[in-house]
């Protein structure tokens, strides 16, 4: 059987301010802060991933909050939407919540669904969506109710300065299905049943900027180590050049920039995040590779405090 991705494993993006950045994904969106580590690559700037309860694929976003970076522009070459799936009958909830923190909604429809646009706090553009499909959250956080909160992905939108390449990758290397094309976009689905709405503006779009406020990459899963290298040897079969497998702690990863410019990743769903914590500890303490152990009170005296704190809609903290 060929290769197939269940979906999308987690998109990383960067931030500039790290507790505005745990006070909007936390506080307002009600994810829970699954890991608190470090860009191993700069190790002066945190790496924070949000997530569902246990931090499982498809429901992972993760910051690289770097104080006083430039602000991006979102573009081609870059994921234009991060969308997440919420339960049927939520919306109004949750356009009420975002409301009452002062963010500005606006709700559009795609593909018969409705959808509830707004920006986080660097302008990332974010949506939610109403489905059926995957389990309801277990984690509960800021009065949001299990019934009301982010199961997770609901799929992303791509921003391609070539299209027709985009959806090529998409179909012929990650599997994905041509499901619809209408009013200028393309929709792909994969396997899985949370992350595994994909949409792609069939116009070209001109290049984006990297910075605070965008996506650096969006990582697509492999349901072990064995498949994963299996995924290396067909991209690179594929005719693109995927990276050496690199080990970052909670899952193998692999990247290689695609034909539109989106800079893609498969990541492994093995090991998690309960790999160097206990589940009900997770994001609790700074975690740090064992390569930078020695150097840990350094680390830990260059980044900023942070915490996760409850917020009410209303008020200013």
């Amino acid at each position: 059987m060929s290769l197939q991705t269940a979906g999308i494993h987690h998109i990383t993006a960067f931030a500039r301010n790290p507790q505005e950045n745990v006070d909007f994904y936390a506080g307002v969106l009600g994810l829970r802060l699954v890991k608190k580590t470090i860009n191993f690559d700069a190790p002066e700037v945190y790496h924070l991933y949000f997530g569902d309860k246990a931090g499982s694929p498809g429901t992972i976003i993760t910051f690289f909050p770097w104080p006083g970076s430039r602000k991006g522009e979102i573009g081609g070459g870059q994921v234009g939407i991060t969308a997440y799936v919420v339960p049927v009958g939520a919306l109004s909830f949750w356009e009420e919540r975002l409301s009452g923190f002062g963010i500005a909604v606006k709700q559009t429809e795609r593909f018969g669904e409705k959808y509830l646009q707004f920006d986080d706090n660097e302008g990332l553009h974010l949506e939610l969506v109403e489905r059926e499909s995957g389990a309801n959250s277990e984690w509960s956080f800021g009065g949001i109710p299990a019934d009301k909160a982010i199961k997770g992905f609901g799929g992303a939108v791509l921003f391609s300065t070539s299209s027709a390449r985009t959806v090529s990758v998409l179909t012929d290397v990650l599997g994905l299905k041509k499901v619809g094309e209408e009013a200028g976009y393309i929709r792909l689905q994969a396997e899985g049943d949370i992350g595994n709405i994909i949409d792609v503006p069939a116009k070209n779009m001109d290049w984006g900027v990297g910075g605070a406020g965008t996506v650096h990459h969006i990582a697509w899963r492999a349901k072990d180590f064995e498949e994963h290298v299996q995924w290396q040897t067909k991209v690179a079969g594929s005719g693109y050049q995927p990276t050496p497998v690199i080990d970052r702690q909670y899952f193998n990863a692999i990247y290689f920039r695609e034909g539109g410019g989106i800079l893609f990743e498969i990541a492994t769903d093995p090991p998690g995040f309960a790999n160097d914590e206990t589940a009900d500890q997770l994001g609790q303490k700074i975690m740090l590779p064992s390569w930078f152990e020695p150097n840990r009170a350094k680390i830990e005296a260059n980044l900023l405090p942070i915490e996760v704190r409850e917020l009410t809609p209303g008020k200013r903290e």
